[in-house]
C-alpha cells in the first residue's frame, strides 16, 4: 500500500472508532443516574455518620449537572465501545507485523486488559476508604461541600493511575522478550521495586488509610515479583535454544 492509502485506511479506521465511542456515549448517557448514585455512596455513608447538611455533591454552575453526565458518559462510552475500536487500531497494525509479533502482541495484550481493570477495581475498593477518612478531618464547626467536577476528576485519577499500575509488569515482560532487559536484571531490582510500590500507595491513598496503602503495594509487589519470575523463565528458554543452535552447528 502506499502512504495514501494508509492515510485512507487509517481516516476509515478512525471513523469507525469514533461512531463506535458516540454509540457508547449514548448507550451509557442513559445509565449516568445509576453512576451517580454508585459514585455518591461515600458521601452519603459521611452524611449518615455526620448529618445531612454535612456533606453533600455540590454543582456550582448550570451546567454542571450536564458536564459531569458527560464526562461520565465519555469514561463509560471508551470501555463500552473498547472492542472495537482496540479491533480497528487491531486490524490496522496487524498486516505489518509478523506471525511471532501477533502472537506476542495478544499474549501481551490478554494480560494487561485485565490486569489493568483489576486495578481499577483495587482502586474502586480504596476509593470509599480515603474519601471517608479525608472527611474524619474535617471540624464539626464546618461541612462538607464536594465539587462535582473535582470529586469526579479524584476518582477517575485514582481508578485510572492503580489500573495503569497494574500494567507496568506487562511492560517489564515486554521488555524482557525484545532482549531489552533481563530476569534476573528485574529481580535483583526489588529493593528498588519495593521502594517504589511503597512511595506509590502511599502517595495514592491517605497517609492515615494504612491499611489501603499496605494492600496497593502488597499487589504491585506480586505483580512485579510475578514479571520477574515469568522473565527467569524467558531467559532460561532462550539460553536453551541458544545451546541447542550451538550444538546443532557445531555438530
Amino acid at each position: 500500500m502506499t502512504l495514501g492509502q494508509h492515510l485512507i485506511e487509517l481516516r476509515k479506521r478512525l471513523m469507525i472508532a469514533a461512531l463506535a465511542l458516540v454509540v457508547g456515549m449514548i448507550i451509557a448517557f442513559v445509565v449516568t443516574e445509576q453512576v451517580i448514585a454508585l459514585l455518591s455512596i461515600p458521601i452519603e455513608i459521611i452524611a449518615q455518620s455526620r448529618g445531612t447538611e454535612f456533606a453533600k455533591l455540590n454543582f456550582t454552575s448550570i451546567t454542571a449537572g450536564f458536564d459531569l453526565r458527560l464526562r461520565i458518559s465519555f469514561a463509560i462510552g471508551i470501555i463500552i465501545s473498547a472492542p472495537v475500536w482496540m479491533w480497528q487500531i487491531w486490524a490496522f497494525l496487524m498486516p505489518g507485523l509478523t506471525r511471532k509479533e501477533t502472537r506476542y502482541t495478544i499474549g501481551f495484550m490478554a494480560a494487561a486488559i485485565p490486569l489493568f481493570f483489576g486495578g481499577a477495581v483495587v482502586g474502586w475498593l480504596i476509593m470509599p476508604h480515603i474519601i471517608e477518612l479525608m472527611a474524619q478531618f474535617v471540624p464539626e464547626q464546618g461541612a462538607l461541600f464536594f465539587d462535582s467536577q473535582y470529586y469526579y476528576d479524584f476518582i477517575f485519577k485514582l481508578l485510572l493511575v492503580v489500573g495503569i499500575s497494574f500494567v507496568l509488569p506487562v511492560f517489564l515482560v515486554a521488555l524482557n522478550f525484545a532482549g531489552v532487559v533481563s530476569g534476573m536484571a528485574i529481580l535483583k531490582g526489588w529493593r528498588v521495586a519495593v521502594l517504589v510500590a511503597v512511595i506509590f500507595a502511599a502517595l495514592a491513598t491517605p497517609a492515615a488509610d494504612i491499611f489501603s496503602m499496605l494492600m496497593l503495594a502488597g499487589i504491585l509487589i506480586v505483580l512485579y515479583l510475578a514479571a520477574a519470575g515469568i522473565s527467569l523463565l524467558v531467559d532460561r528458554r532462550r539460553r536453551r535454544r541458544e545451546d541447542a543452535l550451538l550444538a546443532e552447528s557445531g555438530a
